[in-house]
């Protein structure tokens, strides 16, 4: 069917990954480039990077030339963030070694992803300086939510980067364990105040996306180009299970929570292209996929979702891995079509147009028309059929009510008449004897 045409959805993983050729994945929300490049790129050290709700001018002074006045402004950053961290200049005094020993050997033996057991490690006397930074960041954090967004997306990332030196005495892949479970900790407590923040725009995006994708609800799997099967309009959709994961992204709260969702969505539309095509799925089928997912699920508050994973999700989560990479379509799934266009579904602007305005539909070939008139037949007759069967039911339950209550007059009427006989029997034995007297 669409052997003639250009495919309009193209990407390599070239172009997937940072812009500063780090080896990590880009994003179109950092511009390209990776979390961690994008922030060294954009960073700045005003009220962010002190105590909330001071004024300074250590962003002059960060960006200030002179080596000397930079060491000096990274140096109160530092302790101003140790204020923010542990309520004061300088960190609790530090846990004897012995203490530190037992507490990573706790840690190191608890199973992958049992955050219920995580938190009853961090409650045991030797995390209680684990335990005491991550609530006073909590409480900070809490008290002065009406910092900018940006400003608390990169307190939150600072803190994530000076917490993962307590568990510096795992293996990596358990330091990324454990500090998962941290930011499940303080994002699954902070959602409600950073989450659509009043101080950005994300609530305004998120309407205009939606706006936008209801728009170009007559777009079809054939336009981009993603295998479906040609059963007829009977056919269940494949790729419903993957619509229902993405729509679960906005009930979850922790970034990861989200990025599970994702994750699960992927998996199901790579298991929708496994049956649907013989060849195994590349990059341009999944991409594919995802946005006719996108566009039919239309999720809930999309952009806002996107930006809260961007600002304070886990570094390592977004920048490699089967997380990253999802992630990374997704941000590319939504600027596509934001930037949708004639030339990417192999249309004019002429039709593009038209479809835009609703003055055409998409064409339904002849064998598929035939076919959904005879399932809508089919359907009609099995209403009907349904209707009938309940109205004998009734006419059934209606024939035993009234039987049942015929039995029941005539039961009554032989009683009275049986009861009418013996007084009448008994008057007449009683009436000669009534004369004698």
């Amino acid at each position: 069917m669409w052997t003639g045409q250009k495919r309009g959805i193209h990407v390599t993983q070239a172009e997937l990954l940072c812009k500063d050729g780090c080896g990590f994945y880009g994003n179109p929300a950092w511009q390209g480039f990776c979390s961690k490049c994008w922030r060294k790129r954009t960073r700045i050290s005003d009220t962010s990077k002190e105590d909330p709700g001071l004024q300074d001018d250590a962003g002059s002074e960060l960006h200030s030339s002179k080596p000397e006045e930079k060491k000096i402004a990274e140096k109160s950053r530092r302790s101003s963030i140790k204020r923010l961290f542990w309520g004061s200049s300088s960190p609790p005094r530090q846990d004897s070694p012995e203490a530190q020993e037992a507490s990573l050997k706790a840690f190191q033996s608890l199973e992958p992803g049992n955050f219920t057991g995580f938190l009853k490690l961090l409650h045991k006397p030797n995390s209680q300086r684990l335990h005491s930074g991550c609530m006073s960041f909590l409480n900070t954090i809490e008290a002065y939510h009406n910092l900018a967004v940006q400003k608390q997306s990169d307190l939150v990332q600072d803190f994530y980067q000076n917490i993962a030196g307590h568990f510096s005495g795992l293996p990596e892949f358990q330091v990324s364990q454990m500090m998962e479970h941290v930011e499940k900790l303080i994002m699954t407590r902070l959602h409600k105040w950073v989450f659509c923040h009043d101080s950005c725009d994300d609530e305004q995006k998120d309407l205009t996306l939606q706006r936008r994708i209801k728009s170009l609800n007559w777009v079809t799997p054939e336009m981009l180009r993603v295998p479906f099967p040609q059963g007829g309009v009977d056919t269940t959709d494949p790729y419903l299970p993957a619509i229902t994961a993405i729509i679960e992204m906005d009930a979850k709260r922790a970034p990861q929570d989200k990025l599970a969702c994702l994750s699960k969505c992927s998996q199901r539309i790579f298991q929708a292209l496994a049956s649907e095509n013989k060849q195994p799925a590349n990059a341009d089928d999944f991409l594919s996929a995802l946005i006719y997912v996108v566009l039919r699920g239309n999720p809930p508050r999309l952009h806002s979702n996107i930006n809260y994973i961007v600002r304070f999700g886990l570094p390592h989560s977004l920048m490699a891995g089967e997380s990253g990479y999802y992630f990374t379509n997704l941000s590319c799934t939504v600027a596509f079509i934001e930037k949708l266009d004639g030339p990417a579904l192999n249309l004019t602007p002429d039709e593009f147009n038209s479809y835009m305005q609703g003055r055409r539909a998409p064409s339904e070939p002849t064998e598929h028309a035939g076919k959904r008139r005879a399932q809508e037949n089919r359907e009609q007759l099995e209403k009907l059929q349904t209707r009938q069967e309940k109205v004998e039911q009734g006419v059934r339950a209606l024939q035993e009510q009234l039987n049942l209550w015929v039995r029941s007059v005539q039961e009554q009427i032989d009683k009275v008449m049986s009861e009418s006989v013996l007084v009448l029997k008994d008057d007449a034995e009683a009436q000669p004897g009534e004369t004698v007297c």
